[in-house]
């Protein structure tokens, strides 16, 4: 296993050659949530649809905005890992939102993945609500059936107000909608949380509503990111405007205490992104009390222009 995985990481430059033939197509930064380091990579799309929210630089290093890989490269790539970790038990499609695409197409796909890896027993991928939005419950159990679970989607909040501000492309109403349907059709799915996403003296409130949209679903796990905001992106020229003020960083750990507070639902709560400092994880049924604890301290004992130089020196997320 070992051997495979070393491989399979090198591979990830996407310039790498053998014979002057490509190994792995792979384009630009290849993204994956912490809790897939050892799923079976595969590139089935590059860049993301919305490509609009505010805060987001992930894909600027694409000269596209979005592009659907050639059947015949996907094919190719499962064939070429397929030598080396034949016996993966599960697959993650990257992309910013591979299941934007039809369900014909996710079928067609996720056939090919059992044709080359017959040990496979899941299918994950990052989606955005809207990618839910056209597909019916009946679908959904289609392609749950061929193994697509544990979706990763990149709500960032529950409060209206951020997600319009973003330009997220959706309302908290439309999370509820869409991941009760992922529910109804078994499908279970992961959130992505932006701590800091509601700017400065609004922390709190934010994180309190966003608490209320969540309890209201089943997440298995919420994996929180700290805003960081690079010169790039658009929130950063909002800020310049005078439009918005970054929360600071003691205001971000509060925030992210005032959310597990009002979390009520069995789900498990990380931080393991490079934008955190501040390593905060368990499970909110068995561990909510020893989280909450443990963030009271650091936002008692840390110290701001600390915390603040680690934000000002992250190269990169």
């Amino acid at each position: 296993m070992f051997t495979a995985l070393v491989y399979l990481f090198w591979c990830l430059n996407n310039t790498l050659l053998t014979n002057k033939k490509r190994i792995m197509h792979y384009t630009g930064t290849i993204w994956r949530p912490p809790y897939e380091a050892y799923s079976m990579l595969i590139q089935v799309t590059a860049g993301c649809t919305h490509h609009s929210c505010k805060f987001c630089t992930l894909y600027e290093d694409l000269p596209f905005k979005f592009r659907l890989s050639p059947i015949e490269e996907v094919k190719s790539d499962l064939k070429e890992a397929s030598y080396y970790y034949r016996h993966a038990r599960r697959v993650f499609f990257t992309g910013a939102n591979p299941f934007v695409l039809s369900v014909n197409k996710l079928k067609t796909l996720a056939k090919m993945v059992h044709q080359y890896f017959p040990a496979c027993q899941s299918i994950g991928c990052f989606a955005r609500i809207t990618d839910i939005t056209p597909k019916s419950v009946t679908e959904l159990k289609e392609l749950r059936k061929l193994g697509y679970d544990g979706i990763t989607i990149g709500v960032e909040t529950g409060y209206d107000e951020s997600l319009i501000f973003m330009r997220k492309g959706f309302l908290s109403k439309d999370i509820i909608e869409q991941c009760k349907k992922l529910e109804e059709a078994n499908i279970t799915y992961n959130f992505f949380y932006l701590t800091g996403i509601y700017g400065s003296g609004k922390g709190k409130m934010g994180a309190k509503v966003t608490a209320e949209i969540f309890n209201q679903l089943h997440p298995q796990i919420i994996e929180s990111s700290m805003l960081t905001i690079y010169p790039t992106s658009e929130l950063y020229k909002e800020i310049q405007a005078g439009n918005w003020k970054e929360e600071t960083e003691i205001e971000k750990l509060e925030e992210m205490k005032t959310l597990i507070e009002n979390l009520k639902i069995d789900a498990r709560f990380v931080t393991d992104g490079a934008s955190n400092l501040i390593q905060v994880r368990g499970n909110l049924k068995t561990d909510k009390q020893k989280m909450i604890a443990f963030l009271k301290q650091q936002i008692a004992e840390q110290d701001e222009a600390y915390l603040r130089s680690y934000r000002e020196n992250l190269p990169h997320l």
